[in-house]
């Protein structure tokens, strides 16, 4: 390891304001664990239920937060302040007590799921004060975060995926038949979900009406943007994951089996600890057992997908796969995969060790990259700000 990265602050962010709260903080705290035993200085932010960002080194454990007490000890905690200085490459996090000490981030290594961190708002935090970070950049983690808009860019692009129709929280308030009438000419039975929601959180089956409205009701708790989309029947659920910026590599190809009508949030992290962080082996095969042909064609498509929504560091492709067709769907993206998806690069030939360091080292390059492009113009325009068209007195 290089001594000058060894020495930079690395900011791990995590949990936000969304329904992702409790998984963010699984893979934040793993990632603390992993960047400690690297020898790395790391700095735990956390951002709460509320929005109140804090910094201090007891949040880098997972049993402060698995206390019975835990909002009780947060309330022990001062909340930080932001300071962003662009000039310095650097965000400074500060506790509101007086002598506190300023804490300089070098590099953000965002552990967020789902709104209000993977969706790109915090990357443009790290655009704006120029700091290097783990990650998509801002308009890929925004795009991928809204399924409505991932599959209008698939359709755009020919990518195969499942027929759907979206509708707005004021469409179903404004004429809920007319949204009902637009859902019936899609293939039955359907799956409603939140547009901009991850871990099968607020997601329904529906095999007729009454299903349909219960299924959009709860759908609309979550999010006023909501997606319907026929469903899968034959279905082998099965996900690739991809690590890089301008020449990306898959990996192996998951294949995730599940009870009920989907990979549901219990499957994904409760059920015999869960397929999403790697538990649960009898739920999930390593590789998938599909023919060596619909393998490298998944990858092939996991990459093209990665590089069409300009992915950087990783991302996760879901896809459905009709065994009895034998068509492949492309389904979502998930630029921030739930503890990095660690045990299938580990299952590919990576250690989690040599996956954080690889994704330092890829935000890094980015930021190199960003940085060598002209982001100024020179001009004279505001000699003209007098002008009659632009109506300014100077003073």
């Amino acid at each position: 390891m290089n001594e000058k990265i060894k020495s930079m602050a690395i900011g791990v962010f995590f949990g936000s304001r969304n329904p992702e709260h409790e998984v963010s903080i699984i893979t934040g705290q793993l990632i603390i664990s992993e960047l400690k035993k690297l020898g790395y200085n790391v700095v735990p932010i956390y951002i709460d239920k509320k929005g109140l960002w804090f910094s201090s080194a007891i949040l880098g454990s997972l049993k402060f937060f698995t206390a019975k007490d835990l909002e009780l000890q947060l309330e022990k905690l001062d909340p930080c302040t932001l300071e962003m200085s662009a000039k310095k490459n650097q965000l400074v996090i500060k506790n509101k007590k007086i002598l506190s000490k300023e804490i300089a981030i070098d590099l953000a290594f965002p552990a967020f799921h789902g709104m209000n961190g993977e969706d790109g708002t915090i990357q443009g935090l790290f655009e704006l004060c120029n700091i290097p970070y783990v990650g998509c950049n801002v308009a890929s983690s925004a795009m991928t975060m809204d399924k409505i808009i991932t599959k209008q860019i698939y359709q755009g692009s020919g990518i195969p995926g499942t027929k759907f129709i979206y509708f707005t929280a004021q469409d179903w308030t404004t004429d809920k038949n007319a949204v009902i009438k637009k859902i019936n000419d899609l293939q039955w039975p359907v799956f409603i979900k939140p547009a901009r929601l991850g871990s099968s959180i607020g997601i329904a089956k529906a095999r007729d009406v009454k299903e349909l409205i219960n299924a959009c009701e709860v759908a609309l708790h979550y999010d006023s943007r909501i997606i319907v989309e026929e469903s899968v029947e034959n279905l082998m659920d099965i996900t690739c994951a991809v690590l890089g910026n301008k020449n990306p590599t898959p990996s192996l190809i998951q294949q995730s089996n599940f009870q009920g009508e989907h990979f549901s949030y219990e499957a994904k992290y409760l059920e015999d600890g869960g397929a999403q962080l790697g538990n649960a082996q009898n739920n999930i095969i390593i590789p998938a057992k599909i023919s060596a042909e619909k393998t490298k064609e998944v990858q092939d498509m996991a990459v093209a997908i990665y590089k069409l929504f300009d992915c950087t560091g990783t991302a996760r492709v879901d896809f459905l796969y009709d065994t009895k067709r034998d068509k492949v769907y492309a389904n979502e993206i998930n630029t921030m995969p739930g503890t990095l998806y660690h045990h299938l690069w580990k299952a590919s030939g990576m250690e989690i060790n040599a996956l954080i360091e690889k994704l330092i080292d890829l935000a890094l390059e980015n930021h190199k990259e960003k940085n060598e492009i002209t982001s100024t113009f020179k001009s004279d325009i505001l000699n003209f700000a007098n002008s009659v068209k632009l109506q300014i007195e100077k003073d």
